[in-house]
């Protein structure tokens, strides 16, 4: 098993970047459905290359949408998972956000979270950047 608790694909094999993010991200999707959110979109991207990319982007209680940035790390050395979240990481994760707002007449109140998966746990940083 790795850090998240996850079997490899191959008992053997030690998991692949592919497998680890997915793994991330089954478990930031649990810690916030078990927060009351509602999933409506995975791994949204943008047409073409240079787009963005959203993890998750779920719906609160409160009807605000939540585009949520998962990062994941085994150790905490560098700053950990969150300091992983650069400001360019920030403009293309805001580019695609924008990019999905178009299907709305009306947009509805958004904010942009992160979760972080480290050895010592997950953590729910809500409005962990803004657009600007």
């Amino acid at each position: 098993m790795d850090f998240l608790g996850k079997k490899a694909a191959d008992a053997g094999a030690a998991p692949n970047t592919r497998q680890k993010g997915n793994a991330a991200e089954d478990l930031a999707l649990a810690h916030l459905q078990a927060a009351g959110l509602r999933l409506l979109e995975r791994n949204y991207r943008t047409p073409g290359r240079g787009g963005g990319e959203i993890d998750l982007i779920l719906r609160d209680h409160d009807a605000t949408l939540v585009f949520v940035e998962v990062r994941s790390r085994a150790r905490n050395n560098f700053g950990g998972a969150g300091a992983s979240i650069g400001s360019r990481k920030q403009q293309r994760i805001v580019f695609a956000a924008r990019h999905y707002l178009m299907r709305w007449a009306t947009p509805p109140a958004c904010r942009f979270d992160a979760v972080l998966i480290e050895p010592s746990g997950v953590q729910w940083l809500k409005a962990a950047f803004d657009a600007q």
